[in-house]
Parts: structure tokens; C-alpha cells; sequence
């Protein structure tokens, strides 16, 4: 008997059912079909129903997972334009030439990956002869991220078509003696080949999305139209396991990048196993790229398999292919016909009736070679595919097998990401497997011979001819020959130098009214991109929102909630600022994306991205390297710097090391500017070299990083006299001594030098008052702009004495002739000042504020950490006492009326 309380199945359903008997109609149809067809039948309609559904636009939930077969039925799929059997031909000697390269190197032992491309060849190869457009075509060009693993078979085609030579190839991973290839895609090594570094993975899938995104923005803005532009970004599938590779893919659905490709090559290997040894690694990635938005193509099967679908009446050999997991796929590819027989084929009686009509070579062809990325065709068709649609990114999951062609030694082994060589006699298999004119006398005392079929050979012509209609070879790099950008009016940094007078200002307050007026410049002012993670308001930028706009594809939609305040949130589709919202990574990404404009689309941008310093290098490190090594220019901003310097935030937000961690970056010019001249001429000075004529010697090719402070301060007015910029830029000037301070010390007393960086010099030049009030002894106050640089300066001059050059540090230059020791202070870890310790000819000490930040006022942080003025003046006092110049008992009776 029913239940007349329980809950029906349509009260469960938020919807009103306006046709109840139709609905139940339906139901009753599709337990007609379980009962009579079977549950298989069952499902197979409804997906079908749904997949119908979705194409007509019907707004429906959509399948996260669609069977483990092609996306494009073998029918659908268009012919391949050109010439498939010399493409083949080129595509062996470039599989050739991948592997004689690394197995030559390896006598060297310098490593080398051969199984990548080995799986990916066919893959890449297809986009070079019929997709990827060179810096030529229109707009930019598209933009290629390469798999790291598989530049040696980029390698190969570049040799193949005469732009790299055999004596290139044999110094790969071999680059201090010259015309040696880099390991991977790296542009600071090789800059005229590659423009993205992607080995550090999950890295080039992220800043694959926001490329795509920067380069909607530029000619959302006006100030190019590249729009023909595509990115393509080739992936692994185990590289997806890094958060970095899907954390933006909902960013790609959102803002509808179909500028955007992703490839994944699926071999189901990762660098020691499996991917998803026990789960099926495609259909996840389906199932997360689908729930995002984007467009997913799935090339699994090669042709081998059509017969066997056909066979498939039932759908029991797509049932089971669903079943099967990545890692016993993986050992189907390794064993023979009758093990696959009993395993794959003998679960189930109608695959077991198939397996009858299918000979032992049909089922080796399929299960050991036969996957859709390793035939141009079904690449084409996926590529086509990607192209032409329209309101999503798309991604391609190509099945492939890792190390294929190399052999039955290779081929899908685990360990095969680490084996570096193959023997002649596998070199010898290959070759018969590829039919290349290599005879056996070549191979002179056992070493492998590159292959060329020679540059005016109809492979060559035909693969250059390929590339001039795409429009020039790829991948490339390329600086458009540019007029330097015209500096700022001067006004704009002049205005700092008076000071603020009796105001306090913050010098992140400094640095955001700096660039208010520098956006406003008629030349140069649109080339600004301000990136800010939803900070905006802490940092002060919110009277930008108006006049400048939030960039976003889709304009403002809405009338925002602040439309009656002066600073109202306006999002606009030629907005100027990137508000990425709560993502460091992300926001490096864009400024990655828009600090290598100059090169990737010829338009010099100037990006800054202002974060809190606390959570810039800690959490996005790798990416600036990333910036290094792709030759990114900009500023990067710290914002509430210091260890002790914002109140109440406590330990994960108290930063007393971002810049030691900026010093270990060789294209990082780290900077902790104590007033807002500072910060005006160090921005003045970075404009001059990134963007305008850099002086001989320097490089262009940098990135700064500024550290600003929240504290509200008196900003005093600039010094006169010769040298401050210079010294502001080199990293040190004499701020004052005691007597221009006005603190009158008597003509015999003691002298000490306080160098201070950031807030650290108001905490000097209270000590130094302190010092001369209370315990008559003289102290200087310089402004260290920069430990890091005069390092730099310094290891310089020590490289220059080992080539017999003559050449005395900066910082021992400036200090030539102070008095008195030296006591180096900051708001970081002692670690940062004493960067400079070993060319200093005084006597030197420091402090700063090692360990775990604490919540607490900043006074109570400083007294904690030992970096106050009065810690500052037990300190200098200890020092003087070392010498004989104070009396030890000044030493403890300072301790004691401060309270130490």
C-alpha cells in the first residue's frame, strides 16, 4: 500500500510539471527500452537525447562524459590539403633526427627526452604544415607553447628546413661554448626560436589562457588588432595534475576564448607510471573541461579501429573500452594477440563472438600502435575543428603511445621518460619502420648519423613552401624593430621631489599617485596596465576605476551598486585595469602576457602589478622566473611591505623576505625606496631602460621590484646636491649627516654610519637623534635603495678582477671616507642588508626582523624584533664600545633606560 505522506518523485523537483502524463509517458518509455533492450540501450538513447539536445541550444545540464571514442566519426572527417605521403616522409626524418640528437648527447651525460615527441610527433607536424601562421600572417601570428619534454623533435624541424645546423644539434644541452641549443623552450637562451618557457609544468597551460585573454584586450583597447591571433598550448596529460594547468580554465569558458587551443597529449604516462593507473585519465580531463565551458574534442582511435567499431552491434566494445583502466591499456600495447584476446575480449560473449572475426594483426595493429593522435588525418580533422568553432576554447585529448616508433623497447614502458639512448641496432629497426635512406655504412664506429635528404630536396621545398603560406617559420620570436617609447613629461616625477610637507604619506600611496599621473600622459599614458587581485581599494587604486575602467569582454552588463559615488566600480570592454580577482598566479600570467607585448605583438606595454608583498615571490616565484627567462619588462609592486609594518595582520602576512627570495632572480631589480622621490626616480630610471635607450652595457631585457610600505609618514623633500639620482638608482646615497641634521655634535665625538631601506630609515633617523641627544656621538643616515643591486655591482667588480680589470664596488665608493662603523638596518631579514657585508671596508653589523611575524601595533613589533630606534642606538653604541670609543657601561645603562 502507497504511503500517502511520502514524498513523490515531482516534489522533488523545484518545477512545476504543467503535463504531468506526458512526463510519466517518457518515463515509461525509457523503462520500456531497459526492459526490452537492456540498460546499455537505455543509457546509449539518453545520451543521445541529450547530446541532441545540447546542439539545438536546449538549455540543459551538460554530459560531463560522452563515450571513450572519437569525438569525429571516421565519415565527418575532411580530407587533408596537401601532399599526406611527403608529409609522412618529413615527419620520419624529424622522428630520426629527435632521437640521433639526444642519443649523441647522451656520451656527454647531459640527459634528453625522447619518448615525448616520439608520441606527439604527428601532433605537432600537422599544425606546422596546415594551422600554426608565422609572424608574418596577419596580426601576430598565432602563439605556440611547446611541450618542454618535446623540443628536440622542434629541433629536428628547424634543422630540417636549414635554420639549425648538425653542429647545433650536437651541442644540445651543451650552451657555454656557443651555438648550443638550451635543454627546453627557453627564450633567454635561444630568443630568436622560442617565446614561451613551459618545462616548469602547469605554467604554460595558465599563461596559455591568459595570452589568449591579453591578446582580446589589446584589441579590445584599440591598440592592435590581433584577433587572427590563436594560441596553442600543448600539454601532457600528467602535467595536468598541476593546479597552475586547469586553475583559469573557467576564465577561458567565461570570457569565451576561442583565440584558444589546448592539446593534450594523452600517452596515459606520467614521468614514472601511469597517469590514472586505475581511472581512465580522458575521460576526467572530459569530464573537468566540459563542467568548465570549453569545447572538447576527443582523437583516441586511429583507423585501425573502424572495423572494429563496426563490428560493435551491441556496444559491448564501447562499454568495455570505458571499462578498461589507463594502466592495463598501457600493458595491452606491450603484449601479444592471445593475452588481449582473454583479457580485453573474453569479459563478454559478444566480444569474444568479435574477436573470432578479427586476426591476430588486426588486433596488434589496434591495440599496439592505432591511436588517433599518431594519424594526420584525425589530427587535421580535431584541428579543424578547434578552429572553427566559435564561443568556447576548445581542448584535444589525443590519445597517443609514449615512444612510439622507437620500438617494442620503449614503446609505453614506465621508465621510458628516463631512457636517453637507443643501440644501433634499434636506431637500425627505426629506421626500416620509418623507410629512411639511411644505409648501414653510415653509422661510422657505432655512432648514429643525423639525416637530411638535402636543402633543395622536394621534402625541404615542400615544408618551407607549408610555412611561407602560414606565413614564415615557426616557432619564432621576434622583436619588431620599434622607436623607443618617448619618456613622460617630467612633471610627473618632479612633483615628488618637494616632499609632502606636513602631510604623512604612505609610500604605496606614493607609487599610485605616481602612476595617476603617468596613465594621464598623452604618448605613453595608454600603454600602462595596471593588474591589481581584487586589492584594488587596499592599495588606494579605486579613483582609477572611472577614469581608467576594469578591462572585461563583456562591458558592465549591470548598473553597479556605487554608480552614485565619485569612484564607482565601472567594468568596460576597453577598460585599462586587470582586476584578476583573488589570484597571484593569474595576475602574473597577465603580467607576463603584457610585459612580453614588445616581442610578441610589436607594442611596447608597461604593466605593474601591485599585490601584497607578502604573497607576490612567496607564492609565485616560479613564475617570475618564468618572466626572466621569457624577457619580460615591467615593475612588479609589494605592496604593505615589512616584516612589522602592518599592524594586526599577523604571521602569514607579515613579508621579512620577498626581496631576499627577488635577489636569487638575475633579471629581478629589487628595490626597498624609503621616500616617494625614490620610488619617482627609480620608476623614471626603469622607464629610461626597459623602455626607452638603455645605456651600453645594459639590458633591457629586466623587470623591477619595488617594495611600498602602508605606514602614513612625512615624505621629506628631495636633497640637493650631485649624485642622489645616481646613488638612488645604484642603491645608496648619504640621506644627511649629523650636522646637516642640525644636531650640533662636538668636533671629537664619536661617528657611526646608519644605513636604512624602506620604513627602516624613519627608525634611523630617530636613532640618530637619539645617538646625539643622549649618548653625544654623531651618526650618518644613508638611504639604502637597494642591497640587491649594489651586490650585484659588487660581484660585478670581483668578475672584472679575475680578468685583470680594476674595479672598485659602488658601495665601497660611497662609503669611502664615513666614519665610524657601519650598522645596516631594514625591515627584512638580516639576511637582505648583509648582502652587502664582505665590501664593505668598516666595521659592519645589521638588524632586521628575522623570524615569524606576530600580530601586534607596529611599535610592539619593532621593540619584538630588535629594530626600533632605541635597539638601533644599543646596537650602535655596542659597536662604538667594540672600538674604544664609547664606554662599555653606556652599552647596558642604554639597555636599561630603553627598556631592552
Amino acid at each position: 500500500m502507497t504511503d500517502p505522506n511520502a514524498i513523490q518523485p515531482s516534489e522533488l523537483d523545484q518545477l512545476p510539471d504543467r503535463d504531468p502524463e506526458e512526463t510519466a509517458e517518457w518515463q515509461a518509455s525509457l523503462d520500456a527500452v531497459a526492459k526490452a533492450a537492456g540498460p546499455h540501450r537505455a543509457a546509449y538513447l539518453m545520451r543521445r537525447t541529450l547530446e541532441r539536445a545540447e546542439g539545438a541550444g536546449i538549455a540543459l545540464p551538460k554530459l560531463l562524459e560522452t563515450d571513450y571514442v572519437n569525438t569525429i566519426p571516421t565519415a565527418a572527417e575532411p580530407s587533408v590539403p596537401g601532399d599526406e605521403e611527403m608529409e609522412a616522409r618529413i615527419t620520419a626524418w624529424n622522428r630520426w633526427n629527435a632521437a640521433a640528437m639526444v642519443t649523441r648527447g647522451s656520451k656527454y651525460g647531459v640527459g634528453g627526452h625522447i619518448a615525448t615527441f616520439a608520441s606527439a610527433a604527428w601532433l605537432y607536424e600537422t599544425g606546422f604544415n596546415h594551422f600554426f601562421k608565422g609572424k608574418e600572417a596577419d596580426g601576430s601570428g598565432d602563439q605556440l607553447y611547446i611541450q618542454g619534454h618535446a623540443s628536440p623533435g622542434i629541433y629536428a624541424r628547424a634543422f630540417l628546413d636549414g635554420r639549425l645546423s648538425e653542429h647545433h644539434l650536437d651541442n644540445f644541452r651543451r650552451e657555454s661554448g656557443g651555438n648550443g641549443l638550451p635543454s627546453y623552450p627557453h627564450p633567454r637562451r635561444l630568443p630568436w626560436l622560442w617565446e614561451f618557457p613551459t618545462v616548469s609544468m602547469g605554467l604554460g597551460p595558465l599563461s596559455a589562457i591568459y595570452q589568449a585573454r591579453f591578446n582580446r584586450y589589446l584589441t579590445n583597447r584599440g591598440i592592435k588588432d590581433v584577433s587572427a591571433s590563436h594560441v596553442w598550448a600543448f600539454l601532457g596529460d600528467g602535467e595536468m595534475d598541476e593546479p597552475e594547468s586547469t586553475a583559469a580554465l573557467a576564465l577561458a569558458a567565461r570570457e569565451e576564448l576561442d583565440n584558444l587551443t589546448f592539446v593534450i597529449n594523452c600517452n596515459l604516462q606520467r614521468l614514472d607510471g601511469p597517469v590514472r593507473a586505475n581511472f581512465k585519465i580522458v575521460q576526467e580531463l572530459e569530464a573537468q573541461f566540459r563542467g568548465a565551458g570549453w569545447n572538447v574534442v576527443k582523437t583516441l582511435w586511429g583507423s585501425a579501429w573502424d572495423e572494429l567499431f563496426q563490428l560493435d552491434t551491441t556496444g559491448a566494445l564501447v562499454r568495455r573500452l570505458r571499462q578498461v583502466p589507463d594502466a592495463q591499456v598501457q600493458t595491452y600495447q606491450t603484449r601479444d594477440a592471445a593475452y588481449i584476446r582473454q583479457d580485453f575480449f573474453g569479459t563478454d560473449p559478444a566480444l569474444a563472438e568479435m574477436a573470432k572475426l578479427i586476426g591476430d594483426d588486426k588486433i596488434l595493429d589496434c591495440f599496439h600502435f592505432s591511436r588517433g593522435g599518431h594519424e594526420p588525418r584525425k589530427v587535421y580533422a580535431a584541428y579543424k575543428a578547434a578552429v572553427e568553432h566559435k564561443g568556447a576554447p576548445t581542448v584535444i585529448l589525443a590519445q597517443t603511445v609514449k615512444g612510439h616508433t622507437l620500438g617494442q623497447g620503449f614503446a609505453s614502458k614506465n621508465a621510458n621518460h628516463q631512457m636517453k639512448k637507443l643501440s644501433v641496432d634499434e636506431f637500425k629497426t627505426m629506421r626500416d619502420l620509418l623507410g629512411l635512406p639511411i644505409a648501414d655504412s653510415a653509422f661510422t664506429d657505432g655512432v648514429v648519423p643525423y639525416g637530411h635528404p638535402g636543402a633543395d630536396s622536394p621534402e625541404v621545398r615542400y615544408l618551407q613552401e607549408r610555412r611561407a603560406a602560414l606565413g614564415g617559420p615557426a616557432p619564432a620570436r621576434r622583436v619588431h624593430p620599434v622607436a623607443p617609447l618617448p619618456a613622460p613629461a617630467e612633471k610627473a616625477f618632479a612633483s615628488f621631489d618637494k616632499g609632502s610637507g606636513s602631510q604623512n604619506v604612505a609610500t604605496t600611496m606614493a607609487f599610485v599617485r605616481l602612476v595617476k599621473d603617468l596613465v594621464r600622459d598623452k604618448e605613453t599614458g595608454k600603454r600602462w596596465v595596471p593588474i591589481v587581485p581584487d586589492e584594488a581599494r587596499t592599495f588606494g587604486m579605486e579613483s582609477l576605476f572611472p577614469s581608467l575602467g576594469i578591462y572585461s569582454p563583456k562591458g558592465q552588463t549591470y548598473e553597479p551598486v556605487d554608480r552614485d559615488q565619485l569612484m564607482y566600480y565601472k567594468e568596460a570592454k576597453n577598460g585599462q585595469i586587470l582586476n584578476e580577482g583573488i589570484t597571484e598566479a593569474g595576475s602574473m600570467a597577465d603580467f607576463i602576457a603584457a610585459s612580453t607585448s614588445y616581442a610578441t605583438h610589436g607594442e611596447a606595454m608597461i604593466p605593474f602589478y601591485i599585490f601584497y608583498s607578502m604573497f607576490g615571490w612567496q607564492r609565485t616565484a616560479d613564475q617570475m622566473w618564468q618572466l626572466g627567462d621569457q624577457l619580460g619588462r615591467g615593475f612588479l609592486v609589494g605592496a604593505t611591505a615589512g616584516r612589522t609594518t602592518l599592524t594586526g595582520e599577523g604571521l602569514q602576512h607579515a613579508d621579512g623576505h620577498s626581496p631576499v627570495i627577488a635577489a636569487t632572480n638575475p633579471a629581478a631589480l629589487t628595490y626597498d625606496p624609503a621616500f616617494a622621490y625614490e620610488i619617482a626616480t627609480i620608476v623614471k630610471d626603469g622607464l629610461r631602460r626597459m623602455y626607452g635607450e638603455a645605456a651600453p652595457g645594459e639590458d633591457p631585457d629586466v623587470f623591477y621590484y619595488l617594495t611600498v610600505y602602508n605606514e602614513p609618514l612625512p615624505q621629506p623633500a628631495k636633497p640637493s646636491g650631485l649624485g642622489i639620482d645616481e646613488g638612488i638608482v645604484k642603491g645608496l646615497y648619504r640621506f644627511n649627516t649629523a650636522e646637516s641634521a642640525g644636531l650640533s655634535p662636538a668636533a671629537n665625538a664619536p661617528r657611526i654610519q646608519l644605513l636604512g631601506s624602506g620604513t627602516a630609515i624613519h627608525w634611523a633617523l630617530k636613532a640618530q637623534q637619539l645617538l646625539a641627544e643622549e649618548w653625544g656621538v654623531a651618526a650618518d643616515v644613508w638611504s639604502a635603495t637597494s642591497w640587491s643591486e649594489l651586490r650585484r655591482d659588487a660581484l660585478e667588480a670581483d668578475e672584472a678582477l679575475l680578468r685583470g680589470e680594476e674595479r672598485v664596488p659602488y658601495v665601497r665608493q660611497a662609503l669611502q671616507g664615513a666614519e665610524g662603523p657601519v650598522l645596516a638596518v631594514s625591515d627584512y631579514m638580516r639576511q637582505v642588508p648583509d648582502q652587502i657585508a664582505q665590501w664593505v671596508e668598516q666595521d659592519y653589523s645589521s638588524l632586521g626582523a628575522d623570524g615569524f611575524g606576530l600580530s601586534d601595533t607596529r611599535e610592539a613589533a619593532r621593540r619584538h624584533f630588535g629594530v626600533d630606534a632605541e635597539s638601533i642606538v644599543v646596537a650602535a653604541l655596542a659597536q662604538l664600545a667594540k672600538r674604544g670609543e664609547v664606554k662599555a657601561t653606556a652599552v647596558k645603562e642604554a639597555r636599561e633606560r630603553y627598556g631592552l
